[in-house]
């Protein structure tokens, strides 16, 4: 209702709160808000049928509007954990028969069941904010999950430069066969167009082939009686065969070539692997300053694990050449130009900067969730990375070390990250980070102590002169042929300033009135001159006498300070003007 009090108008056509659990109390439905869905059956747990309802329940509540579960993926993981966790009480002597049955020692039994391991950490966490949400879930349970679990040391390191580079150098290599590729048969295609081929000649043929491609994503074939689609023959010899790399590949990346891309995009912006699988087609915009003609790319990054109000970011890239920042989108804009050349004129599609044809459009490696119009799926597959690791020799995925190595050793700053949990759970853990730490600590240690030795007072307080002890115009030497400021057996060629940065040096009580009248004409220098300048020649010596006058006492220093005499001023004045210097 408006503040005047009239309705709002409802929208065109009936619209209905979405149905998320079946009449039966089993079956659920998630429609996200990207409108990815995913069913689930909880019949299928080998539990009782009463705590197949109770979990079928607490879980239709987070996949309904408003419950807190905005993306299909959270959902699907959960129920990963709810079906290990179904057949871990299904194994148990006594199993529960509903949600008040489940027992602190049950609970307990399946957080030792779980590894040591982060992985182990978030099952646990996830589950017992899962089961928490239930209402009949008993108290000593929720005492039992309260319990502290300690958190498993991160195992991940960033890559050593040297895998960095190897990696970046394949996924490259990769990458620029495939756009060399597509760039050189997409001038192909651009000459047929324009008739620049006799008819009937080969390269009309490959032309023609690139056409059906183009409008159609298969080059022309027709379909055998078993219903297997094979190349027209002769295109098949034009193309000089029916494999991928003679045909589809000749206009778009495959699957590993995508992820190629992707391994780029993450090793160039340190960005979250499903950051870069969402990542919509960047828009470019001339660039207003001098020269212009630069593309700017605005990337619109979204990270839903960063919380409300926070999911968003945009970066501009700037394509200004070989090695510049935007380069690298200008040129996936490029491989990628025929996919959304495709959608576009199919009316309708995801606005996805990732694409790739797929070979079969029902092998299994696709996730069910990803997008698909025709031939073509966009984004990155959850396997992706694993799968482009196998290609290429690695033990594992190269997302997460990568976007580690890039943040924590190259950028050096949060990548979609608050400050503390960069600190905390990426440079801290990291050793190559603690190595190149151990030189900076050593400067600021060295560093540290080299102020302290010349702001505070080194000589040796006495209560008189001692034995051989000769006077300078501030305290007393006991060792003038071995001076820590020249060299030894030289003589002491010092300031007299320094006197009270010596350890040969003696202060009695016959110099204090002469160092406090000291330390008054050094605060009066400071009045009248440059803040840099007496930073510069003075402030090392006022603050040892600001320590000294700290050990000896404010009174005794106002008393010594009445007792400057004459002389004493006149060879601190001397002092102050130089003409001590030699």
């Amino acid at each position: 209702m408006s503040r005047r009090g009239r309705k709002a108008t409802l929208p065109a056509g009936p619209h209905h709160r979405p149905v998320v659990l079946a009449e039966d109390g089993l079956r659920i439905c998630h429609r996200d808000k990207r409108g990815v869905v995913r069913n689930y059956d909880f019949g299928v747990l080998p539990v009782a049928p009463a705590l197949q309802r109770s979990l079928a329940a607490t879980f239709a509540a987070r996949c309904a509007p408003g419950g807190g579960w905005d993306a299909a993926d959270t959902g699907f993981n959960i129920w990963v954990l709810i079906r290990a966790f179904a057949k871990f009480v299904s194994e148990q002597e006594n199993p529960p028969g509903d949600m008040d049955e489940i027992t602190a020692a049950l609970w307990s039994s399946w957080r030792l069941s779980r590894p040591t391991t982060n992985t182990g950490y978030r099952q646990v966490k996830t589950l017992s904010n899962f089961l928490l949400s239930n209402e009949r879930l008993p108290q000593p349970v929720r005492d039992a999950m309260a319990k502290r679990l300690q958190k498993a040391k991160p195992q991940e390191k960033a890559y050593q430069p040297e895998e960095f580079t190897e990696i970046r150098i394949t996924a490259r290599r990769m990458f620029r066969a495939a756009l060399l590729r597509i760039r050189e048969n997409t001038r192909h295609l651009d000459a047929w167009r324009n008739g620049a081929f006799e008819p009937g000649s080969r390269d009309w043929l490959i032309g023609e082939a690139l056409e059906s491609l183009a409008r159609t994503g298969h080059v022309p074939r027709y379909a055998q009686a078993s219903g297997k689609m094979v190349v027209v023959n002769r295109y098949r010899l034009a193309l000089g065969g029916a494999k991928p790399e003679a045909t589809w590949q000749r206009l778009y990346l495959s699957r590993m070539e995508c992820t190629s891309l992707a391994v780029l995009l993450v090793a160039e912006q340190g960005l979250n692997a499903t950051t870069v699988a969402e990542l919509p087609v960047p828009r470019a915009t001339p660039d207003s300053g001098e020269g212009g003609g630069f593309p700017v790319y605005r990337l619109e990054l979204e990270k839903r694990r960063r919380g409300g109000g926070r999911h968003f970011e945009t970066r501009n890239l700037t394509d200004f050449g070989a090695d510049s920042p935007g380069r690298l989108i200008t040129e996936a804009l490029e491989a990628t130009a025929h996919v959304r050349a495709f959608v576009a004129a199919a009316g309708s599609g995801p606005d996805r900067l990732l694409a790739w044809h797929e070979r079969y459009a029902s092998n299994g490696r696709v996730d069910p969730e990803t997008p698909r119009v025709g031939p073509f799926a966009f984004g990155l597959a959850k396997s992706a990375g694993t799968h482009w690791a196998v290609e290429v020799g690695l033990a594992g995925s190269p997302m997460r070390r990568t976007r580690k190595t890039v943040n924590v050793l190259h950028r050096r700053e949060p990548g979609q990250n608050t400050q503390d949990t960069h600190d905390r759970v990426y440079v801290m853990n990291e050793p190559q980070t603690q190595q190149a730490a151990v030189p900076v600590i050593a400067d600021g240690a060295t560093a540290a102590l080299e102020a302290a030795r010349r702001t505070v007072f080194r000589a040796r307080l006495t209560d008189g002169p001692e034995a051989g002890e000769q006077q300078t115009a501030t305290t007393g030497c006991t060792d003038y042929d071995n001076s820590f400021f020249t060299p030894p057996g030289s003589g002491c060629g010092a300031s007299f300033l320094l006197c009270t940065a010596c350890p040969n040096a003696r202060v009695h009580p016959g110099h204090h009135a002469r160092l406090a009248y000291l330390h008054l004409a050094l605060e009066s220098l400071r009045t009248v001159l440059e803040p840099t300048r007496w930073d510069a020649d003075w402030s090392d010596a006022h603050a040892r006498l600001e320590d000294l006058k700290g050990r000896l006492g404010k009174a005794l220093w106002t008393a010594s300070l009445a007792e400057a005499t004459a002389e004493d001023r006149m060879v601190v004045d001397h002092l102050l003007n130089g003409h001590y210097d030699l």
